[in-house]
């Protein structure tokens, strides 16, 4: 499987919101054993007032990711493929 990053701008009105589609995103996935794993997100404060996310996924294509997010009513803005990680500093928590 190779990382992506799923860019997700304006996708969540609120907190609850997000969390919900996090429920259906994990439920998703975890049908998609051998094609997705979420890793982790990053949850973006928008201009507009609404939540984006930056989503890190392991996944076996874009169209697994693309399936993914359809099957689970998600965004996607843009995929980006990730080509090498480097940390600095381990996430704050």
């Amino acid at each position: 499987m190779n990382l992506y990053a799923i860019l997700r701008r304006d996708g969540f009105a609120d907190g609850p919101t997000l969390e919900a589609a996090a429920a259906r995103s994990t439920k998703v996935g975890d049908g998609m054993p051998n094609d997705i794993r979420w890793i982790r997100s990053y949850v973006l404060g928008e201009g507009s007032g609404a939540l984006g996310t930056v989503c890190i996924y392991q996944a076996s294509s874009e169209d697994a990711i693309r399936k993914h997010a359809a099957a689970a009513d998600l965004a996607v803005t843009e995929i980006i493929p990730i080509a090498d990680t480097v940390i600095v500093r381990p996430d704050p928590a």
